[in-house]
């Protein structure tokens, strides 16, 4: 038989065998996603409004879906049509004949050909812009609302908020794509029955490596100069009194003096450190292997690790050191009260005029709420009573100022507290530093000791210069011409 006559087969076939609920259900749920599709594909295009993350499930998943099923079930009813009589030893309806030079065949032959390609068109678009969909910040962040809020709020408030999660998270090509949309299907059932942990688990298993991600912006060669940091904080008094601290933080790789910085002795071209920790969160940390300049491994290991049982040190974790190590909550911080004050006070989102502030600022803070929606009110009604009830000049005259306190300090408890998921103040350690978790110390404590004897330093002169200590007017300031 020739494909000429195959073709015809197959078209007589349709023919005879289209007309049952199946395909004509088909159809139908073709049709009618296509024209929905299309219609609010045009909508989008043309209004100037964001795409609702729930909406867009509809949109770009479920009514593709729907469309996908109904090109399926078109074939899927002709066959089972045909089987069904087939096994009940029904005589197979002869197959009409198709006259191929009638022009209304021809016309309905081209019509066919035509949906076919509209059908191919309507089905790739569906499919590239539910992948789009799927990689875009909205619906990361958005769509599972309660399970990502945290960690969605903190990125908007971050340096990388214009930089989109897949290009962290996903990674390019195909076979990223597909393991992150297992893991996906995995983490819809954990919200859809409500098994997803609270807080989301910190650090990250399985993230691509940071070569892959941070150092497409951030390479550790980049590094070679130091760093100056002012940083301002206000004591709990009434006048909210504000000193100073200046560090000269040695943050470069390797200088034209012959010293080297944090960067270059953590990261430099060549894999410097490994380490071994013993909890998952990585804060315990007893054996560090490093290669010293002449590429020779020192191990320097803590009393701790010595007592640690061969089987103990089997189940360990074994890392080389890379820039998430340090810099672990690059995109997804959440502050401490003390400091989340000191930087509103700072950036004049509050006033330091209003006497007690950071006091009472940080002390509605730090009470536990059962949700947001509670501190919300507390919050602002706590401000609002403190000052009309023991300052009541200051809430006549400086009403506005009080007012904008109150907001201020409710936008930082919803910018880091979420009872709904269990994140409290200081549940996810910040690495950086060793003011606000262990940080630093975890590994330059003093107590990780090599075979001859040397140590990992501690020394505050290791990494930073204090060039001025909570003083209120650093002279450092004058001197290089800042204030």
């Amino acid at each position: 038989m020739s494909f000429k006559e195959r073709i015809r087969d197959l078209v007589r076939l349709a023919f005879q065998m289209g007309n049952n609920w199946m395909t004509l259900l088909g159809v139908a749920l073709t049709t009618s996603s296509a024209f929905t599709l299309v219609w609010f594909w045009f909508m989008e295009l043309t209004s100037p409004r964001a795409v609702h993350p729930y909406f867009g499930i509809v949109l770009f998943l479920a009514l593709p879906a729907l469309f996908l099923v109904g090109l399926v079930l078109i074939p899927v009813g002709i066959l089972r049509t045909r089987r069904k009589r087939r096994l009940a030893g029904e005589p197979i309806t002869p197959l009409q004949k198709v006259d191929f030079t009638q022009p209304g065949i021809r016309r309905l032959l081209l019509v066919v050909g035509a949906l076919t390609f509209i059908n191919v068109g309507i089905l790739g678009t569906a499919g590239l812009k539910g992948v789009e969909y799927m990689d875009s910040n909205r619906f990361c962040g958005l769509t599972c609302h309660t399970v990502m809020a945290p960690e969605y709020t903190a990125f908007l408030n971050s340096p990388h908020s214009r930089v989109g999660c897949a290009q962290c998270h996903i990674g390019h090509g195909a076979p990223a794509l597909v393991r992150a949309k297992i893991s996906g299907t995995r983490q819809l059932f954990a919200v859809a029955f409500g098994t997803y942990s609270r807080p989301i688990p910190s650090p990250v298993e399985h993230l691509r490596p940071a070569r892959e991600t941070c150092e497409q912006c951030h390479w550790p060669q980049k590094f070679t100069d130091d760093k100056l940091l002012i940083r301002t904080k206000y004591a709990d008094d009434e006048g909210n009194t504000p000193s100073t601290s200046i560090l000269l933080l040695k943050i470069g790789g390797h200088t034209a003096n012959g010293t080297t910085g944090i960067h270059g002795r953590h990261l430099d071209a060549m894999e410097r450190i490994s380490y071994i920790t013993t909890d998952h969160r990585r804060q315990e940390i007893p054996k560090v292997t490093y290669r010293d300049d002449n590429g020779q491994l020192v191990e320097y290991v803590t009393d701790d690790y010595k007592k640690l049982k061969p089987e103990q040190i089997a189940k360990a974790t074994e890392r080389k050191m890379d820039c998430v190590d340090c810099h672990n909550r690059p995109t997804h911080a959440f502050e401490l009260p003390d400091r989340a004050v000191d930087k509103a006070l700072n950036q004049k989102r509050m006033s330091a005029e209003l006497p007690y502030i950071k006091k009472k600022a940080v002390e509605l803070l730090k009470v536990e709420y059962a949700s947001q929606q509670e501190a919300a009110s507390k919050i602002v009604l706590g401000i609002n009573e403190f000052y009309r009830t023991s300052y009541p000049e200051v809430f006549k005259h400086k009403r506005a100022q009080v007012d904008a306190a109150a907001e201020a300090v409710k936008a930082i408890y919803l910018r880091n507290v979420f009872p709904e998921m269990k994140l409290l103040w200081g549940t996810h350690p910040n690495n950086i530093g060793h003011e606000e978790a262990v940080g630093c110390f975890r590994c330059h404590d003093g107590s990780h000791t090599a075979a001859d004897g040397r140590t990992i330093k501690g020394d505050c002169d290791t990494c930073h210069t204090i060039l001025a200590q909570d003083e209120k007017d650093p002279k450092v300031l004058k001197d290089l011409g800042m204030k």
